[in-house]
């Protein structure tokens, strides 16, 4: 472990979080959390907590760790339609249900969540597409510029590591629209 700290608290320490927001694979590029190097280090960290605060309740969040993988979504194409040379598959649901892939109302690097057609995964013939939501605003967009199989409606687009900030974490029943359906398999 890097770094001398100084184990001085003002009063006693009755809960010593060592963090959360463990890192997710999100994006295209992104690798997965060494958790091997991290659980040492953590390890190095609690043996001297332990020592200087024995007080303390050790307290460790994984959330969005182990359940991003763990979900999915998945909204059926209602419609496609091309202007200005660009394809529009629109979908029967986006940042209403799954703020986070839509890039959280504008942020300012948007990337696409891993995407796939899930009734055409193994689609050979591709194409680069929009895949947009319901409401009028542009900000509802679930994929944008994705190589994704030549997809229409009735088909559906099926967002990847859709398990942490999803339905509850969206504007659920922006613009009156219907709400998502959550199903545990």
């Amino acid at each position: 472990m890097q770094g001398d700290y100084t184990w001085i608290a003002p009063g006693p320490v009755r809960r010593f979080n060592l963090g959360g927001g463990f890192g997710v694979p999100y994006f295209q590029g992104d690798k997965e959390l060494d958790v091997a190097s991290v659980g040492e280090a953590m390890h190095a960290l609690v043996a001297k907590a332990e020592q200087h605060l024995p007080e303390a309740e050790i307290i460790l969040e994984l959330g969005r760790f182990l359940v991003a993988p763990a979900g999915i979504y998945v909204a059926k194409i209602i419609d496609r339609k091309v202007s200005h040379d660009v394809t529009y598959l629109v979908a029967d649901g986006g940042m209403n249900h799954h703020l986070a892939a839509s890039g959280n109302l504008g942020q300012l690097i948007r990337r696409n969540y891993p995407a796939v057609i899930g009734n055409r995964v193994q689609g050979e013939q591709r194409e680069v597409a929009n895949v947009v939501g319901p409401l009028c605003t542009p900000l509802d967009i679930l994929l944008n510029q994705g190589d994704v199989a030549v997809a229409g409606p009735g088909d559906y687009i099926v967002i990847f590591q859709s398990g942490a900030y999803g339905l509850t974490a969206s504007p659920n029943g922006f613009l009156s629209q219907k709400s998502a359906a959550e199903v545990l398999v």
